[in-house]
Parts: C-alpha cells; sequence; structure tokens
C-alpha cells in the first residue's frame, strides 16, 4: 500500500477516534489503540519506516512529558505509597509470567524473562494521556499514579538492562556521556528557557 494511503487511512482512524472518545467519554488513547488493531487486522495497515520513526520519537516525547508531570514534592510526600504501588505493580506481573511461562508454559529462561518484562511495565503514555484527559494531574491521586508508573517502569528498565545488557568499555563511555550531556543540560536549559521561551514559535519545545 502506498504511503500517502497508509497516511490518510491512519489521519482519519486517529480523526474518528477523538469522534468517539468525545461521544462515549472514554479515553482517547484506548480508543486510537482499538482503532489501531482494527486497521492492522481488517485494513491490511503495516509499519513503513516513516511511521516506525514517528512512532519511536512519540513515544520518547510522551514519556519525557509523562515524567515532567511526575511531582516531586508529592513523591517525596508520598513516598511510600508511590513506592509499593510501583514495586507490586512491577514485581506481581514479572515473577508471576516468569514463573507460569518457565514451569507451566515450559517456555525457555530467556523466553521466560522477555515475558516477564514485558508484561512488568505500564503503558506509562496511555495512562498519561488518561490522566491528562480526566484533569487528574492537577489532583494528588494523579500525581500518585505517576510517580508509581515511574517506579513500575524504572524496575523494568533495571531487570531489563541487568538481564540482557551486553556490559563492555563502551557501558562506561555511556554513562559517562549521559552525566556530562545531563550537567550541561542543568546548566544551559534556564537561560534557553528565561531567553527564548514563552514564544508563540516555542524554541525551549524544539530545544528539547
Amino acid at each position: 500500500m502506498p504511503d500517502h494511503y497508509v497516511a490518510l487511512i491512519i489521519g482519519l482512524l486517529v480523526f474518528l477516534g477523538s469522534l468517539i472518545s468525545v461521544e462515549m467519554g472514554i479515553s482517547v488513547a484506548l480508543i486510537e489503540i482499538t482503532l489501531g488493531v482494527i486497521g492492522g487486522n481488517f485494513l491490511k495497515l503495516s509499519p513503513t519506516p516513516w511511521l516506525i520513526f514517528l512512532s519511536g520519537f512519540g513515544g520518547i516525547l510522551l514519556t519525557f512529558l509523562a515524567g515532567a508531570e511526575v511531582d516531586l514534592v508529592i513523591f517525596r510526600e508520598k513516598a511510600k505509597e508511590s513506592l509499593l504501588i510501583g514495586g507490586f505493580s512491577f514485581f506481581a506481573p514479572f515473577l508471576g509470567t516468569i514463573v507460569y511461562c518457565y514451569w507451566i508454559a515450559h517456555w525457555t529462561l530467556n523466553a521466560s524473562l522477555i515475558g516477564g518484562i514485558a508484561l512488568s511495565t505500564t503503558s506509562l503514555a496511555v495512562v498519561y494521556a488518561v490522566l491528562v484527559e480526566t484533569g487528574l494531574t492537577s489532583y494528588e491521586i494523579g500525581k500518585i499514579i505517576m510517580a508509581s508508573c515511574f517506579i513500575t517502569d524504572l524496575g523494568t528498565a533495571v531487570a531489563l538492562s541487568l538481564i540482557f545488557a551486553e556490559f563492555n568499555a563502551l557501558t562506561l563511555v555511556f554513562v559517562g556521556v549521559s552525566i556530562v550531556a545531563i550537567f550541561l543540560m542543568l546548566k544551559i536549559s534556564p537561560f534557553i528557557f528565561k531567553r527564548y521561551g514563552e514564544r508563540v514559535i516555542e524554541p525551549e519545545i524544539k530545544f528539547l
């Protein structure tokens, strides 16, 4: 299927999802996922290189925005609740899936570990979208949910890294460069935001 037809159909499905969301009062993220399943299975839509790039970029952007919504004050005040909810939501599906896949379904150990990791993570982008749509990001419960999701996804990232990452000299280089980059961003960002922020063209967003 030509790329412009893929883009047209996806655009129509996204618009249709917005209409259904408004009429039914259901989060548009959930509607779009459902329409994506329909598009992939019945309309024969398949990922294209540009679509894979956009989805990856959008996932990173949404994760960044979700991380920006984590209220550190609430996180410190409600650390016990956040850690308990986030920890349980990670370990329960992680360990439960591994046990089922390895001892009951008789998968290989690596396959069982991958299954556990896959089912232990949250869809942070969906959670964030739902909380923003419902206005819960302004309330304490919404901030606790965001902090809990952060803990869950942190557990997933750590587990994935420890189990499957291949550590070598480049790992140390990556850590070193990341530390320097984060330090520089902390120094540069306030100037960029103060000097160029709050404009219609939003250069600060482009900088990020």
